[in-house]
């Protein structure tokens, strides 16, 4: 992540494993920083302003933009194979509980 603030500044690299990363990735755009995210987790996901998804599959089935928009937007997507997923967790009561 380079700052606008300070252009010079290294991008930055979070393994986001659980409620203490989350929260700093929150701490980090509460404070304007601009952050983005390359991830599968969908805690994460739910918690972006904007989603970009490519698909719709890996590696050579890939690389086009299957949607793009808000995590709430991304429920409804057809063709989203993480719009699928995330669907299914909301309905299932399982964000916040791990990947």
């Amino acid at each position: 992540m380079r700052s606008a603030a300070d252009p010079k500044l290294p991008p930055a690299f979070i393994e986001v494993r659980g409620a203490r990363q989350l929260g700093l990735l929150d701490r980090l755009v509460d404070d304007g920083n601009t952050v983005i995210v390359i991830e599968h987790h969908l805690d994460v996901v739910a918690r972006a302003d904007w989603v970009v998804d490519l698909g719709p599959g890996a590696g050579h089935d890939g690389g086009r933009v299957v949607f793009e928009g808000t995590p709430a937007q991304l429920l409804g997507a057809q063709g989203s194979v993480t719009g699928q997923h995330l669907r299914e967790r909301v309905q299932n009561g399982l964000l916040g509980r791990g990947s």
